[in-house]
This record gives structure tokens, C-alpha cells and sequence, in this order.
């Protein structure tokens, strides 16, 4: 196991695969807006014009809207959550989701964390814009933040971002785990190294 031995004053979080179940098919997603399956769904979105646009648009979002409706928090989410909640260290969650979608996987499942970015707030990962915003918004440097996610985009974007990438892998090898400073099963095996972790509060 790795050793978390920086200093962190402050954890970024992605939403969908790392704090809560996502269940999106994005292979019939894709189909259904005749994205090629080797391109991303919302790069791809953002090509189209008109009502071409409009109408994949709310495809997607009626997805996420469905997913939403069926999320669960993933094991050792809550506890991360207010373990960071009591040492009062900033969280923030940047996503890739509709913002309605995203707020209501966070009404739903009751994840104590305010500020929350997502596409309609920034370009999507693994575009680093929005860590970047919330780095400068904390006023605090990004090496001193770590941003945590199950995806390639998400080590992609904290990287890009000067932020340490904690990957959760969920018990799968990843071809990028190597990419990240950290990986952890998930949210649970996470706070079981807090102890190592020194916060700056």
C-alpha cells in the first residue's frame, strides 16, 4: 500500500464510479446518438449544432436523470466524507454529469459536500478547468490538493492540473494505475489510511 506522506489541505472528488453507483450503459448511450464507440459521448455532443445538439443533449441527461434515481452510496463513502468533515478540510466534487443529475445523486444520497462543478461549470474532464477554478478559489496551491476518481480522465485531469491523482480501482487492475500518485480499493480503504495522511488544518 501506498504511503499518502504530503500534505493535503484540501480532496476533490469525482461523482459517478467513486462516491456513488452509476449503471450507465454508455455503449447503448453512445448508439443511441450515433456517437462512434471509440469517441467520447460529450466531446462528441459538442460537435453537433441545432437540433441534432438539443436532441442528444436530452438523451443523455434523461439517462443520468434514470441513473440518478437509482444510486447508492459505494462502500466507505459517508465515513471518508465525515471523517474530512470533522478535521474541517475543504471537499468538492467536479464531474462529468448534468448538473441536475449531479445534484440529485448528491439530494439522494446525502453527500455532505457543497460545492459541486460539473459539465455546465466548465469544459468536461479530462479537461483540468474546473480543478483549477477550485484551487483558486480555495486559494490554495494545487499540489497541496488531491483530486480522487475511478477513470482514466480523472488521473488525466489532476495531473494536468498539478494535483495529486488518486485512482480508486475498486478490486480491477487498471492500465493507468501507474499514472496515479495513489491508488486505493475504494472510499473505505481510503480512510483506513487517513492515519498516514497529514492534513494541513
Amino acid at each position: 500500500m501506498q504511503h499518502m506522506k504530503q500534505m493535503f489541505e484540501g480532496f476533490i472528488f469525482d461523482l459517478d464510479g467513486t462516491l456513488v453507483s452509476s449503471s450507465l450503459n454508455f455503449t447503448a448511450l453512445k448508439a443511441s446518438i450515433n456517437c462512434p464507440l471509440d469517441e467520447d459521448i460529450l466531446a462528441f455532443m459538442e460537435q453537433l449544432t441545432g437540433p441534432q445538439r438539443y436532441q442528444a443533449e436530452q438523451i443523455i441527461v434523461a439517462a443520468e436523470l434514470d441513473d440518478a434515481q437509482q444510486c447508492t452510496t459505494l462502500h466507505g463513502t459517508l465515513a471518508l466524507l465525515d471523517f474530512l468533515l470533522l478535521q474541517q478540510v475543504p471537499m468538492a466534487i467536479v464531474t462529468r454529469n448534468s448538473q441536475l443529475a449531479a445534484q440529485c445523486k448528491i439530494e439522494q444520497t446525502q453527500l455532505p459536500i457543497e460545492l459541486v462543478l460539473t459539465r455546465s461549470d466548465g469544459p468536461a474532464k479530462p479537461n483540468p478547468s474546473c480543478l483549477t477554478h477550485i484551487s483558486q478559489t480555495w486559494g490554495i496551491a494545487p499540489d497541496k490538493l488531491a483530486y480522487i476518481g475511478d477513470h482514466l480522465y480523472d488521473v488525466q485531469a489532476a495531473n494536468r492540473a498539478g494535483m495529486q491523482s488518486v485512482l480508486f480501482t475498486f478490486g480491477q487492475t487498471k492500465p493507468y494505475e501507474a499514472q496515479a500518485a495513489y491508488c486505493f480499493t475504494d472510499p473505505m480503504h481510503m480512510l483506513k489510511s487517513m492515519p498516514l495522511l497529514s492534513l494541513c488544518v
